[in-house]
């Protein structure tokens, strides 16, 4: 299968065919358990291709030694050894040991770069994974991709992360957040230069998708740092490999770790935080840590970890940094224990700046709707107008677009106006100016949220839009509308009388 340079649409056309044969050969193998097989496969394809690619462009020049590892590693390229590389690989699909191959493969790897030192997996050799499916798998991602269009199996492992998530459910949130929620969080807060930190980066899509947005708007990927922390162990690795299919460079830790028990970057204060934490966890270790520094704004209750990861994100902020994250609505209202305390407290200080409520039926995880929290320690940084004392409220809830049965997205045009309506309340230009919409947005006063006892809903503060006069008189209205009605009962009638005849015809009378 050839993949041509031209073809750099949303959705390639290749993706979904090529999922549909992996998926045809999962067999009876859980979801769960068939990503790591794929994933780990997808990557070994990558790292394989770009060494080739490499390569070839350091043996056509006569002053580069293409066997030195260190001309690789000055390209960022892995440097891939000869036993581990596609080729080999493919040569051995058919092979019953093709297992033992690939698990050798990743030791090889593994053992010639350091930064993937326990990250790759090495359990393809299984007795209870299937050979021949193996090797038919290997078969289906021998395709040809043509020099230089690197992003190509990024975007196909993204695709496969996506489709695997929603193959979970409700699991497959654990390690995968929408892409276009993530999109959202990016466009909103517009991460160009500096730190970069997700507290529970799952497989990594919030960097990824920072990335794309800085490339996108010509900048450099040399100006972003990248810092996360991830509990899981698996979803740890899944992370480094998206990251580094990408090419980007991390600190995510040599392990994994508990945000909250472990942190992993004590010192680090970061640009921009953004994060899709997990929502309303119960059992989090709340009661060993409240005397911990990071609770500044009250000690967060041991049943519910939500303002636990408010305020570790706060205090992870840069003085003008900003985080945008998604949480669940409870949090913008609830006054149990402490939690209305704490939110008094972080309105008080002027750290909220926006909160958005998000559509229903956007995770894979969960149908309940969901909010996003803009917080800063600066409301006045420089390309900004000052605006302390004030926060933007925005109700989306009836944005969004049904893409299935049981999930909805928002559209390209939702995030641009979400973005747009922000950014213009943020900068309050002569060519973006913002005004309130009833219905949808409102910046409101400290005054008003304290009228409100800091709850934070944003429908509190909207309001209920205004419904357009069509100009039509009220009398002539009803009249044409009972009108209307009286024509839609006679049609009933007549429909219940050819129902009864029908009916009659075969023998029932009622």
């Amino acid at each position: 299968m050839a993949v041509s340079n031209s073809n750099k649409s949303a959705e390639l056309g290749f993706e979904h065919k090529l999922w549909n044969m992996a998926d045809r050969l999962r067999n009876n193998m859980d979801a769960a358990e068939y990503k790591h097989v794929v994933l780990g496969l997808l990557f070994l394809k990558y790292i394989s291709d770009k060494f080739e690619w490499k390569y070839k462009e350091l043996k056509e020049d006569e002053w580069a030694d293409e066997e030195d590892p260190d001309e690789y590693l000055a390209s960022n390229v892995f440097w891939v050894p000869q036993e581990a590389r596609w080729s080999y690989i493919k040569e051995n699909a058919k092979n019953p040991k093709i297992g033992v191959f690939i698990d050798d493969a990743f030791v090889a790897i593994e053992k010639e770069n350091k930064s993937l030192k326990g990250v790759l997996p090495k359990n393809y050799a299984r007795p209870d994974l299937d050979k021949t499916k193996l090797g038919e798998i290997i078969d289906a991602f021998s395709f040809t991709i043509v020099d230089g269009e690197t992003d190509i199996l990024g975007r196909v492992y993204e695709y496969f992360l996506n489709n695997f998530a929603s193959a979970e459910g409700k699991n497959g949130g654990q390690f995968y957040t929408p892409r276009t929620i993530v999109e959202l969080l990016v466009e909103l807060i517009e991460p160009f230069k500096g730190r970069i930190y997700d507290p529970c980066c799952g497989s990594g899509g919030m960097f990824v998708q920072s990335s794309e947005f800085v490339t996108s708007h010509r900048g450099r990927l040399d100006n972003i740092s990248v810092y996360g922390q991830e509990s899981n162990p698996t979803t740890w690795r899944l992370c480094k490999m998206n990251l580094a299919i990408r090419g980007i460079d991390n600190n995510l830790g040599e392990a994994n770790a508990d945000t909250f028990a472990k942190d992993l970057h004590p010192m680090l204060r970061a640009d921009y935080i953004l994060a899709n934490p997990p929502f309303n966890v119960s059992e989090w270790g709340g009661e060993n840590l409240k005397e911990d520094v990071r609770w500044r704004y009250g000690t967060p209750p041991a049943g519910n970890a939500n303002y636990a990861w408010i305020q570790h994100m706060v205090s992870k902020l840069a003085p003008s940094g900003t985080a945008a994250f998604v949480l669940a609505n409870g949090s913008m209202s609830t006054n149990t224990s402490s939690e209305g305390e704490i939110r008094k407290n972080l309105i008080e200080e002027d750290r909220v700046e926006a909160i958005i409520t998000l559509p229903g039926q956007l995770f894979y995880s969960t149908q309940i709707p969901v909010c996003v929290w803009i917080m800063t320690k600066n409301k006045a940084a420089q390309g900004q107008r000052d605006r302390k004392g004030e926060i933007l409220f925005i109700d989306a809830r009836k944005l969004g677009t049904m893409i299935d049965r049981t999930r909805k997205e928002l559209t390209k045009e939702d995030i641009q106006k979400l973005a747009s309506t922000f950014h213009a309340w943020r900068r309050q230009t002569e060519e973006g100016k913002y005004e309130d919409i009833k219905g949808f947005c409102k910046s409101a006063k400290l005054e008003e949220v304290r009228e409100h006892e800091y709850i934070l809903t944003p429908g509190r503060y909207v309001g209920i839009e205004d419904i357009e006069d069509d100009s039509e008189p009220f009398e002539e209205k009803m009249t044409r509308l009972t009108g209307e009605l009286g024509e839609l009962f006679g049609k009933s009638r007549e429909l219940e009388e050819e129902i009864r005849k029908s009916l009659r015809g075969i023998g029932y009378e009622f």
